[in-house]
């Protein structure tokens, strides 16, 4: 990773919401969880190439709300990257449980995080039917349900 440089932002310096929205589909449901997350850039020396927000749920519980990566990056270990410093992240801070819901129709994102660690461990029905003004697709498909993904962390 010597070539990227991994840093948590401080938002007065500005919420980076184009690569924000590569993850989510509106900046209403940005403006939802952001101003209560950290806020973290991974730079390749010339630009943001990716940010991961986290959340914290519980005294023993990280969410990561948002992670997404610029297009020309993608399918080249990015993700992961962020995966293990959320996972990095969390440890040092004690907590117990790393956790991530994603859509339903998501089933690239489901083997991502599958892939890194986690198990599916719930579903929010109608989870974005309820919380978007107007319906989304993806993969042909109508977002419907969020499916919740943990992993547990070990020292």
């Amino acid at each position: 990773m010597e070539q990227f440089t991994f840093n948590k932002i401080d938002q007065d310096s500005g919420i980076p919401y184009e690569l924000l929205l590569l993850a989510d589909e509106t900046r209403d449901a940005i403006y939802q969880y952001i101003f209560k997350c950290d806020i973290y850039l991974l730079h390749d020396g010339k630009e943001n190439i990716a940010v991961m927000a986290l959340y914290k749920n519980s005294d023993s519980e990280l969410e990561i709300k948002n992670i997404a990566v610029i297009e020309s990056y993608r399918s080249k270990g990015i993700g992961s990257i962020l995966i293990n410093k959320a996972k990095e992240i969390a440890l040092d801070s004690h907590y117990k449980i790393l956790s991530v819901g994603t859509s339903d129709t998501g089933f690239q994102q489901i083997r991502f995080y599958e892939k890194n660690g986690f198990k599916k461990t719930g579903i929010r029905k109608d989870f974005f039917i309820e919380n978007y003004p107007s319906p989304i697709y993806e993969n042909g498909l109508q977002m419907k349900d969020m499916v919740l993904l943990t992993h547990h962390l070990t020292e």
